[in-house]
Formats: C-alpha cells, sequence, structure tokens
C-alpha cells in the first residue's frame, strides 16, 4: 500500500461531503493515495510481488509467466506487465495485461488455472494493482467517485501441484457488456479523433461517469448468484464456505452478501474502511490479510468473488 493515507476529514477539507456522508454510503474511514515520483503501478506490484514470492519460497527466476491486472497503466502502452517484469530479475517471460477492473484478479487467477492445468506453465504471478487517485477529480462535480477509490497492489504466486483436490477447484466468469455506459471512462478513448481537447477537461468529458444505483443493484444480483454457481460446480454450498473474500466495492454490499449467504462474520472479509475500493487490487489485498491474521488455515475452502465495471463478475473456490 502507498504509505499516504487520506481520510474522509481530509477529503471534506477540500469538497462538500463529510465524514459521516462517507461512511454512511460506503463504510469507508480512510484510503490511500500514490505519491507522485515514488509510488506506481508497476512499482507497488513489484513490492507486493517480492512479499508474495519470499512467502512461497520461490524466487523471481522461478517464474514463468505474469499476468497483470489494473485498469490504469503507467502508460497508454505498454501494458503494465511489461514494466513490473523489468522491476525484479525475472527471465524475459511472457507478460499480459488484463482490463477486467474489479473483477481482474478474479479473471487473472482463472486463466493461470488453465494455463497451469494444460502444462504450458508451473509458476504463474497473478497481480492486481490500481493508481486511481489521479484519474478523478477532487472536486464537488467529482465527489460520488473520489471519496470510494484508492489506490494498492497485491500478488499471488500459483504453482503446480500433484496433490489432488487442493489449490483451485473451480472458476466461473461472466459478463453483460449491455451495462458497459453504467460504470465507465469515455475519455481519452478511440471513439474520437481528437483524444484530448481542452473543453474535455473543463466539461469533465475526462472524468469517470458510474450509475451508482444500478451498480448497487446489479452486485447485489451477481455477488450470490456466482458464488452459488462456483460451490455448485464443486458440489459444495454456503455451509462449507471457511472465508468468503469479497471485492471491496462498498460495505453495505458486504454486508448483503453476508446476509444473503448467512455467513457469520468470522466467514467474511471486509476492510474496506482502510482502504477504500481498490479495484483490481481489492481482492488480493483482503486475502492477504485474512491469511496475515490467521484466518486461513490449510484444508479450508475459500471463496472470491468480485464484480465491476463491464460490466465483469465473477467468482473462484480454492482449497487451502
Amino acid at each position: 500500500m502507498p504509505d499516504q493515507v487520506i481520510s474522509n476529514d481530509d477529503i471534506s477539507k477540500l469538497i462538500d461531503t463529510s465524514d459521516e456522508w462517507i461512511s454512511e454510503r460506503t463504510g469507508i474511514k480512510e484510503r490511500r493515495f500514490f505519491k507522485e515520483g515514488k509510488d506506481t503501478v508497476s512499482t507497488m506490484a513489484a513490492r507486493a510481488s517480492e512479499i508474495a514470492l519470499q512467502r512461497a519460497g520461490k524466487r523471481p527466476e522461478d517464474v514463468d509467466f505474469i499476468i497483470f491486472a489494473t485498469l490504469n497503466s503507467e502508460y497508454f502502452f505498454p501494458g503494465s506487465g511489461v514494466l513490473l517484469q523489468r522491476e525484479l530479475p525475472f527471465r524475459n517471460i511472457g507478460a499480459i495485461d488484463l482490463r477486467g477492473q474489479c473483477a481482474g484478479f478474479i479473471y487473472g487467477l482463472s486463466i493461470a488455472d488453465q494455463f497451469i492445468k494444460t502444462g504450458m506453465y508451473k509458476t504463474i504471478l497473478v497481480v492486481g494493482a490500481e493508481v486511481q487517485s489521479n484519474i478523478f477529480e477532487m472536486s464537488d462535480r467529482g465527489r460520488n467517485m473520489v471519496v470510494i477509490f484508492g489506490d494498492g497492489a497485491g500478488a499471488a504466486v500459483l504453482e503446480a501441484t500433484d496433490e489432488p483436490g487442493r489449490g483451485i477447484l473451480a472458476s466461473k466468469l461472466h459478463s453483460d457488456g449491455k451495462h458497459a455506459e453504467e460504470l465507465y471512462s469515455e475519455n481519452p478513448g478511440g471513439r474520437k479523433k481528437v483524444r484530448f481537447a481542452p473543453d474535455m477537461v473543463e466539461k469533465g468529458d475526462m472524468l469517470p461517469h458510474m450509475n451508482g444505483k444500478t451498480v448497487f443493484m446489479s452486485a447485489l444480483r451477481y455477488f450470490p448468484e456466482v458464488i452459488r454457481e462456483v460451490l455448485a460446480e464443486c458440489k459444495l454450498t454456503e455451509s462449507d464456505v471457511d472465508l468468503l473474500v469479497p471485492h471491496q466495492a462498498n460495505a453495505r454490499i458486504t454486508a448483503a452478501i453476508q446476509r444473503e449467504m448467512k455467513l457469520p462474520d468470522e466467514r467474511i472479509v471486509s476492510n474496506i474502511h482502510k482502504y477504500g475500493n481498490t479495484t483490481a487490487a481489492s481482492v488480493p489485498i483482503a486475502l492477504t490479510e485474512a491469511w496475515e491474521e490467521g484466518r486461513i488455515k490449510d484444508g479450508d475452502t475459500i471463496v472470491l468473488a468480485a464484480f465491476g465495471s463491464g460490466f465483469m463478475w465473477g467468482s473462484v473456490v480454492i482449497n487451502w
């Protein structure tokens, strides 16, 4: 995580909002913002990757492939996967970028799982990392977006195993492009001949847009649906879940999922109050913290789930 902590009170000094307003609607108390010249998407990803590799007993030289999920690369092109590849002493391995937004890490795990199962690669690094604080406007017109999102990175090392019934048991992925414009950033995009113009900035056309009500209601529908779908694939039910790690979009969404799935507090992870919505980094950060706190044990059934822009959503079942 970046070092810079931004509280709700800090934001309320710059725009018309309050800690009470933000907390009531999102459950967020603070978030992290990157520092220009110190943090980038790929350098934060490299720090997270070093920790993941160390805990996995691996070196960068052991990695066969990189899957990098982010919505805001350092450059328009190339993507951040190759920038991460040069940050650590990896071999000249392949690196791909995923534009899966909030579901990016889930999609990345599923892709890595298939690469490993086919025998193409043995060890894959999957990363979710975001710098989002620079794509929102710290103003009243940008208020509904800037209070929600934060910056950060998380990483996981996946490796082949011969143990039956261990690792990733199943994954389910979905999308519905009819709702793409309900949560999106149109500019600078490829639809116009003039990609950058002063009037775009003045009008706010460069800012992300979100139809909060539609996104909220869709998340309430698709989260439980895809979780039950992937559990059914494994012949499991909600009662078999030792820990659910949902994408940290909104505390009210997490609470609704918990009620719907009838899970006690100890079987669901919520850390949005500390970091806000870190999009592709959200699930790996929450998963990491749960593991660090001793909430995950060998043999546990862990379910990861995410929903976001696209709309894209998915879920993964892991035997830890």
